[in-house]
């Protein structure tokens, strides 16, 4: 279930955090990401700061958690759901290439730091 606390900064999270899914039973990794490395965070605001989180699963190489931290992270929430309740494999999400500069330019910054799948 997604859920976002309106502070300042925002927190937006969907699906299990890293020990609830090692508590799971699942083959759990973390793979974090400051918003400074996305050039639309920077257009956003200046001296944007943020944090991404995606938990996932080694095993089936797919999304089990996010979480998102920093102004207006709300809006990227939905992508996160799509991807894990739909199951969406890392390597197709590959194909999805977000909008350059835009706040969305963090899914390649996550996926970059994890790696493409062998």
């Amino acid at each position: 279930m997604p859920q976002v606390v309106f502070t300042d900064p925002e927190v937006a999270a969907v699906g299990l955090t890293a020990q609830a899914a090692r508590d799971a039973g699942l083959d759990a990794a973390s793979v974090d990401v400051e918003f400074g490395s996305v050039a639309g965070a920077g257009l956003h605001r200046d001296g944007y700061r943020g944090q991404a989180r995606l938990v996932l699963d080694r095993e089936r190489e797919t999304i089990v958690g996010a979480t998102f931290v920093g102004p207006d992270v709300a809006e990227l929430l939905h992508a996160a759901t799509v991807a894990i309740v739909g199951e969406v494999p890392l390597e197709r999400l590959w194909h999805a290439v977000p909008a350059y500069p835009t706040m969305s330019e963090v899914w390649l910054r996550l996926l970059e730091a994890h790696g493409r799948p062998a």
